[in-house]
């Protein structure tokens, strides 16, 4: 089968590359021509642990290729991936321009069957408009050819996309017709192989559940912020909350880790787009609303924390490690990271950071912030650090080096990466989240 996805973003050039390595011949498309020469050339345009060696070896063994030319792609694939941005609007919902045009090259290509795929995360109802923009632009053509539409969403999490690609919690296709269910089952044979749980449904169910996984692990993120919060008031530990609740298996371990909240590429989107188009539809999703609610105020919240921890901020040097809005990936879309350091900054701070991969990234946000190149550079003559990323390399940091070289020993852990006691017998002023 060939297949060829427009796009090569995260979302893209991650399905290109897995696709190509269960032996599919993948195109990858894209209208950027520098990032085009550069995949040629083997260089990643994101970090993703795994990646680049799996691009390589199928570019190599010519399964995956690259190009700008969306209308050869298209005719010489049988499935067509729309991977392309999605990004939201001032109110929340989501902005399909790129989507549209995307369609619109589809149907001025097409010369054949093809199943048309929605792989981006859209809103319920996007499907059916790409059908209609690829139809217009046939009937334009005087074209009877047919074709099919379809919704794939993804669920790959940043750090772990490749893992999460080739060995699934679950796979769901929504279709409206037998062929194109059909053509979708045999693209995805190798996981049926390996008894990877199905979701074959119809295509606004399909769109739907990917904004229902995400909103229910948004929530669990703010809820659990809350019960930290309430832990403050009232002497509890957050640790055995979530421990307490986790071993349920009603409800799970996963997602309720306090902290400064949720960010990245698809939490924020994904909730707010939601919130949007449950308005819309006359159904206003209340706890989805509260959930927005809650993450934005916790940001707040851990700035008035590191304020209180610190001190006075007019002219405060604060050290920061870790700006991405997770570990193990350069993607700083919506990270905490920025919120906070603009609050500290607004406060008269002066902000020394490093992050393993995302420090070019947030140069371009975060203009006046010093970057090191490590940790202790960064606590250098601060004071006060504030880990903001559970990055690994942050979990056992030389202590009686940092306490030497920062200005005064106060430790702020926004993700709880230490334990309290240990700290403070170290001579830290440590604070944590809900403890």
């Amino acid at each position: 089968m060939n297949i060829c996805v427009i796009g090569t973003g995260y979302v893209g050039l991650v399905t290109g590359a897995c696709f190509a390595e269960f032996g599919v011949q993948v195109t990858c498309v894209d209208n950027d021509e520098e990032k085009i020469a550069a995949l040629d050339r083997g260089e990643m345009p994101i970090y993703e642990p795994g990646l680049q060696s799996v691009v390589e070896r199928n570019a190599r063994e010519r399964r995956l290729a690259f190009t700008t030319d969306t209308a050869e792609a298209v005719r010489s694939s049988l499935v067509v991936f729309i991977a392309v941005g999605t990004p939201p609007k001032d109110d929340g919902s989501t902005d399909l321009r790129f989507v549209q045009a995307v369609a619109g090259e589809i149907g001025r290509a097409i010369d054949g069957y093809k199943v048309i795929v929605t792989k981006s995360t859209v809103p319920v109802g996007t499907a059916e408009k790409v059908r209609v923009w690829v139809q217009q632009e046939l009937d334009l053509a005087g074209s009877d050819v047919r074709f099919s539409v379809a919704s794939n969403p993804e669920f790959l999490r940043e750090g772990a996309a490749i893992a999460d690609f080739m060995r699934p919690d679950r796979v769901v296709v929504g279709t409206e017709d037998a062929r194109a269910e059909a053509v979708m089952q045999d693209l995805y044979r190798p996981l049926y192989l390996n008894e990877t749980p199905f979701v074959l449904t119809n295509i606004a169910t399909a769109e739907l559940t990917k904004y229902a996984a995400n909103a229910f692990l948004a929530t669990k993120i703010s809820f659990i912020n809350e019960m930290a919060n309430l832990c403050e008031r009232v002497g509890g530990d957050v640790h055995g909350i979530a421990r307490g609740i986790g071993l349920d298996r009603r409800i799970g371990p996963k997602f309720l880790h306090p902290g400064p909240g949720f960010g990245g590429s698809c939490f924020p989107k994904d909730t707010r787009s939601m919130a949007h188009f449950g308005r819309d539809a006359g159904e206003p999703l209340e706890i989805i609303e509260a959930v927005i609610r809650v993450n934005e105020q916790q940001r707040e919240r851990m700035i008035e924390k590191i304020e209180k921890a610190a001190g006075n901020l007019d002219g405060a040097t604060i050290a920061m490690l870790g700006l991405s809005f997770k570990p193990e990936t350069d993607d700083i879309r919506e990270a905490p990271a920025l919120n906070i350091v603009r609050g500290l900054e607004a406060r008269g701070a002066v902000v020394r950071a490093f992050d393993p991969v995302a420090m070019d990234n947030a140069a371009r946000e975060l203009p006046a912030v010093t970057f090191c190149k490590n940790a202790y550079e960064a606590c250098e003559g601060a004071d006060a650090l504030v880990i903001m990323t559970e990055w690994n390399q942050f979990r056992m940091l030389d202590l009686g080096r940092m306490r030497s070289l920062l200005r005064r020993p106060v430790l702020i852990d926004l993700r709880n990466v230490y334990e309290p006691g240990p700290l403070r017998a170290a001579g830290f002023d440590y604070t944590c989240v809900g403890r």
